[in-house]
């Protein structure tokens, strides 16, 4: 059991220095000096406060001090951050940057964590004998263990715990209040110093996250190739995408995985009035069914464990503007009625609040599954079903979409070639005649990733099919072949064709190179020349 030390005042040690005699009695004389060195830390705490006017600046001379004062090995002061729940140190002494670092804790998590969570401060006398003395930052061993206590104690803001100041100290048999009060006085002191620097942490984090966003959405925004193409099916979705993006109506976009539904999301959504506003997109199957209510709903503070304070959901945070849900079919039975009603109403409860929230919010919905096979067996809502499918768009699988396939690869790697400082690329006859017969089981993602493995490898300005992924090379192989039309001869020949064309321009029309490389004499290069009419290439060598 951790032994817990109550913050009630208590009377200060008496010594014959505080009476005005000169001398203290020989059994009184080191409490005198342990008496004598915690008044100069405070006054010498008092004139750091004083004098120092960046915040951050005080903690790291308030430790040491305190180390000079009174002798401790380690001191940290941890900070919680009240929007990630996550207490962190801010300074430390005796700590390494790793070690600073790894001293992270959640709120009832170890000694520190204890500490936020109760409110009250902790002494330990020997932290081997703790079991939940984590020794997080691992900066001590087993047998400074068996000779090192450690006190934390709380640093407040009016009635909240903003913070915790620890220390460790060299074990001794006498009790450790007077440390534990001392350390309570330290802490009341900076606490108004701590407080700034929580806020400053807190805005700093919402700046990164929001820079990270907008980051993210600019990005989109410039890289919109889902809308690449000019294919029938493309241009129907343009039209309806035309009719619908300045309405409020709910999208439901369909379509297998891979074919970019968060790129036409983000498509309707840039092309709105709301472009402006937020857009938040969120993955329904890629959060645990215990946390998505709070995470589309948000929370107030203590309505569950771990909820530290009031969380903002992401229906709010989208307030105005566009939430992309992807994975619909995965929004759980129980949540199912809540979504609704926010579709119908647009209005909400956070969990464990009273309070009915209101939002302007319109919402896009994807998923590749069958809705309403889902709706007919009872696993997904009937009426939440016919409230998505408002405005439904079936986005085609690549496979049909054969004229859109050429644009989006070159699009692809033109784009990694400015991405990896690499000169643009162009495509040989055999890698255009693959790209546009395989089926793209993993549709525009798939060719994206294609795309950008090629531009790695190649090495000469061109893409050829050894550059493809080996399971597309076996396709060309096992498929196209078959499918070509003609006798075995003409078959025979587009392919024998079709290599020599790639390796001459692999070779900027070296003849002599390209039948070396094909384990072919020139003497027959210059033939298959001549026959293929390919006598354009072969001026190239001059």
């Amino acid at each position: 059991m951790i032994p817990q030390v109550e913050t009630t005042t208590k009377k200060t040690p008496q010594c014959r220095h505080a009476s005005g005699s000169m001398e203290c009695a020989a059994d009184d004389s080191s409490g005198c000096t342990r008496w004598r060195n915690e008044l100069r830390l405070l006054y010498e705490i008092s004139i750091i406060l004083s004098e120092m006017s960046d915040v951050e600046s005080v903690f790291k001379p308030l430790l040491e001090k305190m180390a000079s004062c009174i002798g401790i090995i380690r001191g940290a002061i941890s900070i919680l951050n009240r929007v990630t729940g996550e207490i962190d140190i801010a300074e430390g002494y005796g700590l390494d940057k790793e070690q600073l670092k790894k001293g992270c804790y959640l709120p009832g998590e170890g000694i520190t964590g204890r500490v936020v969570n109760t409110g009250n401060p902790i002494a330990v006398p020997r932290i081997s004998e703790e079991p939940l003395f984590l020794n997080r930052t691992g900066a001590r061993d087993m047998k400074e263990a068996y000779e090192t206590s450690f006190i934390c104690v709380p640093i407040r803001s009016g009635v909240e715990v903003i913070g915790t100041i620890s220390i460790d100290l060299p074990y001794s048999p006498e009790p450790l209040d007077e440390k534990v009060w001392l350390l309570t006085v330290v802490g009341a002191s900076i606490s108004q110093f701590v407080h700034v620097c929580q806020v400053s942490i807190e805005e700093f984090n919402q700046l990164k996250a929001e820079n990270r966003r907008l980051q993210a959405e600019l990005q989109e925004r410039c890289h919109k190739f889902s809308s690449i193409g000019t294919s029938e099916g493309m241009r129907r979705i343009h039209r309806q995408m035309n009719m619908v993006c300045n309405t409020k109506a709910t999208v439901l976009l369909l379509g297998e995985t891979g074919v970019g539904k968060e790129r036409f999301a983000n498509d309707i959504h840039y092309a709105s009035s709301r472009a402006k506003m937020p857009f938040i997109k969120v993955n329904c199957a890629a959060i645990p069914e215990n946390l998505i209510e709070s995470v589309l709903f948000g929370h107030e503070k203590g309505s569950f464990t771990g909820a530290v304070q009031q969380q903002k959901g992401y229906f709010e945070q989208a307030d105005g503007g566009t939430i992309f849900l992807d994975e619909i079919g995965e929004l759980p039975l129980m949540l199912q009625s809540k979504f609704l009603r926010i579709l119908q109403e647009r209005t909400f409860e956070r969990v464990g609040g009273s309070e009915t929230l209101r939002v302007d919010v319109r919402v896009i919905a994807a998923t590749n599954g069958d809705l309403k096979k889902l709706a007919d067996n009872g696993t997904f809502r009937q009426d939440l079903y016919y409230r998505l499918s408002v405005f439904p768009i079936v986005i085609p699988p690549l496979r049909d979409r054969k004229t859109d396939v050429m644009l989006l690869a070159n699009h692809f790697a033109k784009r990694f070639c400015e991405e990896y400082g690499k000169p643009h690329v162009s495509f040989s006859a055999s890698t255009t005649n693959l790209l546009n017969h395989y089926p793209w089981p993993g549709n525009i993602r798939e060719l994206e990733n294609t795309m950008e493995r090629a531009v790695i490898l190649s090495t000469d300005e061109m893409i050829h099919s050894y550059h493809l992924p080996e399971e597309i090379q076996q396709f060309m192989m096992g498929n196209i072949i078959l499918q070509r039309i003609g006798t075995l001869p003409e078959v025979l020949e587009s392919v024998e064709r079709d290599m020599i064309t790639d390796e001459l321009k692999r070779t900027n029309g070296n003849i002599s190179k390209a039948a070396k490389n094909l384990g072919i004499t020139e003497r027959i290069m210059g033939l298959r020349i001549a026959k293929y009419r390919l006598e354009k290439s072969k001026k190239r060598k001059i």
